[in-house]
């Protein structure tokens, strides 16, 4: 006689749940990678000013001109071929007029890296720019 084992616990009764999960699991990441996702964006009217915030360039500054190509450096107009020779001009310019202003004036397409090498500069040498020239975008 065939005899067949006995079941005394209650967890041998129970189904193996696993692979069940591991499908479900699979079809979950499917789904979602498989999903079309529609991108919704949220137009935002920006506040606009009642004064004009632009303000005229004060008539005792000097500017610091950052062109396009070499010579990438200018002083009140006048260009400098080389970075030693255009800071130590500053340095005179800064010494020369201490009450003056200094006004930064850059290419819309120069690289930005010189206004980063300028703004080092001017911090290391502790000399306060106070303006820095902007086109207005005429639209």
């Amino acid at each position: 006689m065939i005899k067949s084992p006995s079941f005394t616990s209650e967890e041998s009764i129970q189904p193996d749940l696993t692979p069940l999960l591991d499908i479900i699991f699979i079809v979950m990441v499917f789904l979602l990678l498989t999903a079309t996702v529609k991108l919704q964006s949220l137009e935002v009217s920006l506040p606009t000013a009642d004064t004009e915030s632009v303000s005229d360039v004060d008539s005792k500054s000097f500017t610091i001109n950052i062109l396009e190509q070499p010579p990438y450096w200018g002083l009140d107009g006048h260009s400098y071929s080389t970075w030693p020779s255009f800071t130590n001009a500053l340095l005179q310019k800064v010494k020369s007029k201490p009450d003056f202003q200094v006004v930064i004036a850059s290419d819309k397409t120069a690289e930005i890296q010189h206004m980063v090498k300028l703004l080092a500069f001017l911090q290391d040498n502790n000399i306060k720019a106070t303006q820095i020239l902007m086109d207005e975008n005429k639209s």
